[in-house]
C-alpha cells in the first residue's frame, strides 16, 4: 500500500526524476512478479516451449534459396507488431503479465517469433496476391478468435479497452501492406 501512496504523492507535474524513480519501482516490482509468479509456471513453458518449437519448424521449412527475401518479410511483420503492441500497453489497451525473460519487451514470444513465423510461412508458399489475402485473412481469423482468447484464457494476455475483433483488420492489413513493401523493394533492387 505504502507503493500506491508513494504514486499518488507525486506532484501534478511530476519531474523527470520523478518518472524514471517510478520506471525503477516498476522494474523492481515486474522482476519481483516474475520471479515469484512467472518463472517456471505453465505460462512460462508454454511460452518458452512453443517458441523453440517455432523456430525448428521454421528453420526445418525455410527455403534457404530465399531466407534475406523471406527474413526481411519477417522483421518487418515482428517490428510492426512490436510497434503496435508497444502502443497498446503504453496506452493500457492490454498487458501481458507473464514473459519468458523479465527485461525482454512483453510477449516478444509472440510477436517477434510466432506471427513473423506464421507470415513468413504464408509468404514463403503463396505467391499470388488473391491467395495471399484469403490465407493471411484465416491467419488473421485465427489470431484474432482463437489465439488471443486462448491467451486471455490463460493469463497470459489482458485486455482492458480492446476487443477481439479490433485486431483482426491490423492482422490482415499488415501482412498485406508488409508484402507490398518487400515485392516494392525487390523490385526497385531489380531494376
Amino acid at each position: 500500500m505504502g507503493d500506491l501512496t508513494q504514486l499518488y504523492a507525486l506532484s501534478i507535474n511530476p519531474s523527470w526524476d520523478e518518472l524514471i524513480k517510478l520506471r525503477q519501482k516498476t522494474r523492481d516490482i515486474l522482476i519481483e512478479y516474475w520471479l515469484t509468479e512467472t518463472v517456471f509456471s505453465f505460462n512460462w513453458w508454454f511460452l518458452l516451449t512453443s517458441t523453440i518449437v517455432f523456430i525448428i519448424i521454421w528453420l526445418i521449412i525455410l527455403d534457404k534459396t530465399r531466407i534475406i527475401e523471406i527474413a526481411f518479410f519477417g522483421l518487418l511483420v515482428g517490428s510492426s507488431t512490436f510497434i503496435l503492441d508497444t502502443i497498446g500497453i503504453t496506452l493500457v489497451l492490454w498487458s501481458y503479465p507473464d514473459r519468458v525473460i523479465p527485461i525482454l519487451p512483453p510477449i516478444i514470444e509472440i510477436h517477434k517469433v510466432h506471427l513473423p513465423i506464421i507470415y513468413m510461412i504464408i509468404y514463403q508458399y503463396v505467391e499470388n496476391w488473391k491467395f495471399f489475402l484469403l490465407s493471411v485473412t484465416i491467419a488473421s481469423f485465427i489470431f484474432s478468435f482463437v489465439f488471443e482468447p486462448l491467451t486471455v484464457s490463460l493469463g497470459i494476455y489482458e485486455i482492458y479497452h480492446w476487443k477481439y475483433i479490433y485486431s483482426f483488420p491490423i492482422y490482415i492489413l499488415g501482412g498485406l501492406i508488409i508484402r507490398w513493401m518487400v515485392l516494392k523493394t525487390k523490385q526497385i533492387e531489380r531494376n
